[in-house]
């Protein structure tokens, strides 16, 4: 599966916040560590805002801070924000038929198994590997 600049940058955002739940991190400093406009940050996080997955605090020592539960929030909760995971296969030429049916019930089912896959990941879990990862 191939995610959108958007949506890797939401989930990139989200685990910075949930990493850090009592601070309020400046958007600066998440445009800054992966590369992105703090422009193009904020339409990102002003989706994230409407879901309440994080909140924004303005003025000095301001920023946005995580309010989700990391323990129930899902890599999937966020996906769905940026991306349409109903994608079907473009029409077929017509002496496809069989072939093209067999083709998108098997790639029908490998969508749902990702699906599903997100929708077990938790923030907490990934937080843990991401621990993981840095440590070695």
């Amino acid at each position: 599966m191939k995610l959108q600049k958007n949506t890797l940058l939401a989930l990139y955002s989200v685990l910075e916040f949930a990493a850090r739940p009592e601070e309020h991190i400046p958007a600066s400093e998440i445009a800054e560590k992966y590369g992105e406009s703090a422009h193009h940050l904020a339409k990102v996080l002003s989706e994230l805002v409407r879901a309440r997955i994080v909140a924004s605090v303005r003025g000095v020592g301001g920023g946005y801070r995580f309010i989700g539960n990391a323990r129930r929030l899902t890599l999937l909760n966020v996906i769905v924000l940026f991306e349409d995971l109903a994608q079907e296969l473009p029409a077929p030429p017509p002496q496809a038929g069989a072939t093209h049916d067999a083709l998108a019930r098997v790639l029908g089912e490998i969508d749902q198994i990702a699906v599903a896959t997100l929708g077990s990941v938790t923030i907490a879990t990934l937080l843990k590997e991401v621990g993981r990862a840095a440590q070695g």
